[in-house]
């Protein structure tokens, strides 16, 4: 199966709702806020797309204006599309958005008992910032992570 990478749009509304339906049993987000997101939010949303057009995944970077930093907002893959890389070349896709738009760090928050996320996000060269307790709705706390951006220009400075 072929997939690609591209912009999320307004049309895909309804395949994003489906999505969080099922790769979330809580914390998820609503119509409302996907639609949000989409139209009014100051943030880049790419989708993973099989070449059927089945949606297998989405990641949101917040930006904040007057900021260098963006937030990872919101990251899934579905669970049959995930162990094949799918989850690593979105986030460095979201990695190249951040970088190209010049910004200094990428910080997130992830479940703390989600070893599967926590792994992918070291493997990218995230750090574990601090701990957040009971940061979830059911109650289970979470890491906040970080990762600097340094550019090769500013490497070689």
């Amino acid at each position: 199966m072929t997939t690609y990478l591209r912009s999320a749009h307004p049309s895909d509304l309804d395949a994003l709702c489906q999505l969080e339906h099922d790769c979330f049993d809580g914390d998820r987000f609503s119509r409302r806020q996907l639609a949000h997101l989409l139209k009014g939010a100051n943030a880049v949303t790419l989708l993973a797309v099989a070449d059927a057009g089945t949606l297998l995944g989405y990641g949101t970077l917040l930006l904040r204006r007057n900021s260098r930093q963006a937030r990872l907002y919101s990251f899934c893959v579905r669970p049959e599309a995930r162990g094949g890389g799918l989850g690593r070349r979105l986030l460095d896709a979201l990695e190249a958005e951040a970088r190209y738009r010049e910004l200094a760090a990428i910080t997130l928050e992830v479940r703390a008992d989600n070893r599967v996320a926590l792994g992918l996000y070291r493997r990218a060269g995230f750090q574990l910032v601090r701990w957040l307790d009971d940061y979830y709705v059911d109650g289970c706390a979470a890491w906040q992570m970080q990762k600097r951006l340094e550019s090769e220009a500013r490497e070689a400075v």
